[in-house]
């Protein structure tokens, strides 16, 4: 599906979302409820262009598969939170939106020929060097997508390219050069590592009591709904469950039956959407709900009370506010060190660093260590430390510096990206001041 980029990619400027259709054999990640305002069938309104439930499902499930490449397949619903690939996927619609408003306002089009003369480059479609019909069929089978659903995808991902091609920036030599002569300085540095856990604290109540005062509001009880669920069994029929489900309503129900307890919520549902969706509809007025097919029994589901999100007090909170304490503690102590010892400290001297190139630092991860590198080359101060997103502190010192003779940094296409990028952010900023935002899905 990237082909058709990679083979223009010279005409293409930074994009700022994930595909929505992707073949990336996973399957369907899902996550706990939402609540909506009047849509309920859409997640967010972008001036004309609705984002749909499956949209956001179907996008939020890719980047979550995604993550967990990364993470080895190690990732779960709780540090998706934490990362906010729940917002991030929404943001990715929403830019997708905006673009496609601007194409509807200037009468952009895909034609059936031009989306499939990409569909038939795709080597995922070829069989003997050639598009076969039978192996896309098969192919989206097997990535559980109709034809009908990848060619709206793919039209729509390409009438967005089609439509930032119109923003593609020209490129001045005197840009280009001077970009190469930024990109050509190498850098031999002396540096530190400082970590939080060089920090060491005692336990602090006072402190603690009175940063979850500051911040008791973000920690808070989410609804939940106590139920009571009678099993049939495998081999109970529709109208043994109907009698049973007018006995329970009548409370006479056999002292045989089997009944569970259970509370439903976000972190402990085990339901499908549909369900969940039904449970969270019923009222203590009318709190029963008829026989559903559950696996291979029917069940009759009771709405006991329904526990709605609250803050959390300071004892219910403590050891979750306790850890963001002290890690903030950490943090400022940490600052405090580094402010306090980065014009004495002696570290490890490196080799010449390239901005262009990703040297690996050690003590760093690759990716501290490519956070590190862009921040060393933004910064005009040649002593001092830099703050990662890891929390991780290095100190620095530019001992030298040196420019490369190397005609490869200048390549038209990094200038290119760089004043692209900078478009991108100003074409999104007008759009959305352009076309209403509206989000309908509370809680991401």
């Amino acid at each position: 599906m990237i082909t058709w980029m990679q083979h223009h990619r010279k005409y293409l400027v930074i994009t700022i979302w994930v595909s929505t259709i992707a073949f990336i054999g996973a399957g369907f990640v899902g996550w706990g409820q939402y609540s909506y305002g009047d849509k309920a069938s859409a997640v967010a309104q972008v001036g004309d262009v609705s984002i749909t439930m499956e949209e956001f499902q179907k996008n939020y499930s890719n980047l979550f598969n995604q993550y967990n490449q990364v993470f080895q397949g190690k990732l779960d619903e709780k540090q998706a939170q934490q990362f906010g690939l729940q917002r991030q996927a929404l943001q990715t619609l929403v830019s997708q939106a905006l673009i496609l408003n601007l194409a509807n306002s200037y009468k952009i089009t895909v034609s059936d020929e031009e989306l499939f003369n990409v569909i038939k480059k795709e080597k995922a479609f070829a069989k003997a060097g050639a598009f076969d019909k039978q192996m896309y069929a098969e192919v989206l089978s097997n990535n559980h997508l109709t034809i009908k659903e990848y060619e709206a995808g793919m039209r729509k991902e390409l009438l967005i390219q089609k439509t930032l091609y119109l923003f593609t920036p020209a490129i001045r030599t005197l840009e280009t050069n001077t970009i190469a002569s930024a990109m050509g300085v190498a850098d031999k540095i002396e540096y530190k590592l400082l970590t939080p856990s060089m920090i060491s604290l005692s336990s602090d109540e006072a402190g603690l009591k009175a940063f979850w005062e500051q911040h008791q509001k973000e920690f808070k009880k989410e609804a939940s709904y106590d139920l009571s669920i009678i099993h049939m069994g495998n081999q109970a029929t529709q109208n043994d469950a109907l009698r049973r489900y007018i006995d329970f309503k009548k409370g006479n129900v056999d002292p045989s039956a089997n009944i569970t307890k259970t509370t439903l919520s976000s972190q402990t549902n085990t339901f499908d959407p549909e369900l969940v969706k039904a449970i969270t509809a019923l009222t203590t007025e009318k709190p029963f709900l008829k026989p559903r097919k559950l696996g291979d029994e029917f069940v009759i589901i009771k709405l006991d009370a329904i526990n709605p999100a609250a803050t959390k007090s300071y004892e219910e909170a403590k050891q979750e506010a306790n850890a963001l304490y002290m890690n903030e503690a950490k943090k400022s102590k940490l600052q405090e060190l580094a402010q306090n010892s980065y014009k004495t400290f002696s570290g490890t001297v490196s080799d010449f660093i390239m901005h262009t190139q990703k040297t690996p630092i050690s003590g760093l991860s690759a990716t501290e260590s490519s956070e590190f590198t862009d921040k060393l080359f933004a910064t005009k101060q040649k002593q001092g430390f830099l703050t990662l997103k890891s929390g991780n502190v290095i100190l620095y010192n530019v001992l030298e510096q040196k420019l490369l003779q190397d005609t490869t940094v200048a390549e038209e296409n990094t200038a290119m990206k760089l004043k692209g990028n900078l478009l991108n952010q100003k074409l999104m900023k007008m759009l959305e001041s352009k076309y209403p935002i509206k989000i309908y899905a509370e809680g991401i």
